[in-house]
């Protein structure tokens, strides 16, 4: 019985020649990752033992992303334990602000996180990296705490679900609005302790920046990972960015999945989340006339360099509506950097948008972009849940950067066909 991508590679890292679903094991890690929320606590953890060292330093990867720069001095304080804990260990991998990025849009950009790789990070995101082929997910800090002194973590291996699209993309669908459709198809449980892998023809010809939009919100349906086979795309990808070496790996052809699931993608428009949960998505169309304060364009969803593109082509020579505030957060400096070079940060400004610096900021109701109470935001970020963006009486849609940025000029949810 041949084994999922999944599978081949949580075998290869616990020195098994085959793993079964439900199957526990323990496995040497090639990252781990932490944050400014969530690093503090595994480091406290950590100096308990009173161990001495570190288990690498070159695989540790601290990313003060969230509540920097700091908004406050509980924020501050977080980011010291971060900086401090560095410095002691000689932390090769730790990025201060003004080099840092959104952790999930940086370690794919730096190399840090390559194909076959198995990751864990102390946030529920890192799935974002089964884009290129990496068996990546999120642990508690204690866990991570334990990696920091062995370099290993405990698994369940999780069954797979197949996802299988086929088709032709209609104007303005991306891989946001891919991931939005399917988790409105199966919700928000529908895939709990599974890998949901991502295969088809559209899949393959879907650009990496669209896979890491997927991949990202795999655990939006409560999936383990998000995984995508390496490709041709992925290997161009890696190939000037790799720090090392790394070792492709695939779903064998007899590989058994819990389940499959066929979706047409030329019946998909572009989708909006509905408060209070991603799975309540529906066709932009069928919204209906909802009026908005906010739109956030970025986070380590949607805050790629093509994610950017795609909203200066929607503002160029418009204004957003004197109803909204716009903001705008690239993923990294070299997002920033590559958006400045192409002149879409002129766009973004004369349209009238705030553009930031890179930051988790509003996603998780940290700051630069919190919402009072009964107000609405349509957000390119990956979670809509009561009081997510601020307030427990304000709303939060998701959408494209696409949607956002035409929703932005309008000052209601729109088609991006409406206003271009």
């Amino acid at each position: 019985m041949g084994m999922t991508i999944s599978e081949n590679i949580l075998a290869s890292h616990c020195g098994k020649t085959t793993v079964s679903p439900g199957e526990f094991i323990e496995a040497n890690v090639d990252i781990a990752l932490g944050n400014d929320i969530t690093a503090p606590l595994a480091i406290k953890e950590f100096e308990k033992m009173n161990f001495g060292k570190v288990w690498d330093n070159e695989k540790i990867v601290l990313v003060p992303d969230h509540f920097t720069p700091n908004k406050d001095i509980k924020s501050a304080i977080q980011s010291k334990i971060l900086r401090d804990f560095a410095k002691k260990y000689n932390i090769k991998n730790y990025f201060e602000v003004g080099r840092v990025g959104i952790e999930h849009v940086l370690l794919p950009e730096q190399g840090l996180v390559l194909p076959g790789d198995l990751v864990i990070g102390a946030d529920s995101h890192t799935c974002t990296y089964g884009a290129l082929g990496a068996f990546a997910t999120g642990v508690g800090s204690t866990d991570l705490a334990a990696a920091f002194i062995t370099g290993k973590a405990w698994f369940k291996v999780p069954e797979s679900i197949k996802f299988i699209y086929f088709g032709k993309l209609n104007k303005w669908v991306s891989g946001k609005d891919l991931i939005l459709y399917t988790i409105g198809k199966i919700g928000v449980d529908g895939a709990t302790y599974k890998a949901m892998e991502f295969t088809g023809e559209t899949i393959r010809n879907l650009s990496m920046d669209n896979r890491f939009t997927m991949a990202n919100m795999a655990i939006e349906a409560g999936g383990k990972a998000g995984m995508f086979e390496p490709d041709e795309k992925t290997i161009a990808y890696v190939q000037n960015r790799a720090k090392r070496g790394y070792k492709i790996y695939k779903s064998d052809d007899d590989a058994v999945y819990a389940d499959e699931i066929e979706i047409d993608v030329s019946k998909i428009e572009p989708q909006v989340a509905l408060p209070h949960l991603p799975e309540n998505s529906v066709n932009v169309r069928e919204v209906g006339e909802i009026k908005i304060d906010q739109a956030v364009i970025g986070s380590c969803t949607n805050g790629r360099i093509e994610d950017l593109r795609i909203a200066a082509q929607i503002l160029k020579g418009k204004k957003v509506h004197n109803e909204v505030r716009a903001l705008l957060f690239p993923g990294t400096q070299e997002v920033y950097k590559q958006a400045l070079k192409e002149g879409l940060i002129d766009i973004f400004i004369e349209a009238g948008v705030a553009v930031s610096t890179p930051t988790c900021g509003p996603c998780l109701g940290g700051h630069m972009g919190i919402l009072a109470p009964g107000e609405k935001a349509i957000s390119t970020t990956n979670r809509n849940f009561v009081g997510r963006m601020g307030h427990p009486e304000s709303e939060v849609y998701l959408a494209s950067p696409a949607v956002a940025a035409a929703s932005a000029v309008a000052g209601k949810i729109i088609h991006p066909d409406e206003i271009n």
